[in-house]
């Protein structure tokens, strides 16, 4: 079975890396660059880059900015945001994403999976959920939809995504832990992997998690010390949990 992945997360506004609590008072915590580029080199697993304005202004992926990132780390790199057809997950791959996350492009066209899954391959698409109360909201966690997250990610994984990166509104930004019910629900209902994201505060969180997740997303713990991910490591192995060793 492969080991458990600790994925920092920049969410990234108006070029910089923003973090709030469920997903409201943005603050400013760096530069998206040289954050990617302190994670890869604190031994994070793989690197997630959401460009989370790109939905709401109606616009791509800020592409330039994706390669300075590509060009800094030497792990696999997802990026999401403005995905709306495949010809856009082609061109974040040509921008050094290894993997493209869509979400508010899926819940609209469903299909959209599909299609990418076919022209890029299963293992390069990532399906983002953003829930509150099991329920899954669309841009930004701005727009309520009728979607269970659980019956969402069991569709996502039957049109052909590889990979669930699961958002619980509620625990977001909290530092409080990540909501296990909702993550173990959706984790049984899909035999693909589940990235849990929201909520982590310390290494027993992201520990607790890990039981029921394959991949632990870290944002609020680690952004304002890139050098806690190594710390979180080497926590997380005196609590038993077996991660790889660290580039």
């Amino acid at each position: 079975m492969p080991l458990p992945r600790l994925i920092p997360c920049l969410d990234v506004a108006g070029g910089r890396v923003v973090k709030g609590v469920r997903f409201e008072a943005l603050r400013d915590v760096g530069d998206p660059i040289e954050l990617g580029a302190a994670y890869s080199a604190a031994g994070a697993d793989e690197l997630v880059f959401l460009d989370i304005k790109a939905t709401l202004d109606a616009r791509s992926t800020l592409l330039a900015l994706v390669s300075g990132v590509a060009e800094r780390v030497a792990i696999p790199f997802t990026v999401g945001g403005g995905v709306r057809s495949a010809a856009d997950g082609y061109a974040l791959l040509r921008a050094g994403a290894d993997r493209v996350s869509v979400n508010s492009a899926a819940l609209e066209r469903p299909g959209l999976i599909g299609e990418l899954a076919s022209q890029l391959g299963s293992q390069a698409v990532v399906v983002a959920i953003d829930a509150t109360r099991g329920r899954v909201r669309a841009r930004a966690g701005t727009a309520p939809t009728r979607r269970d997250a659980v019956a969402w990610a069991r569709e996502a994984e039957a049109r052909g995504a590889g990979e669930i990166l699961l958002t619980s509104i509620d625990a977001d930004g909290t530092r409080d832990g990540y909501d296990i019910d909702l993550t173990r629900a959706v984790a049984d209902a899909v035999s693909i992997p589940v990235i849990a994201s929201g909520g982590a505060g310390t290494a027993r969180h992201v520990a607790d998690v890990l039981d029921v997740a394959q991949a632990a997303l870290l944002a609020s713990i680690v952004h304002e010390n890139p050098g806690r991910l190594t710390s979180l490591r080497a926590e997380l192995r005196q609590i038993g949990v077996p991660l790889r060793d660290a580039a």
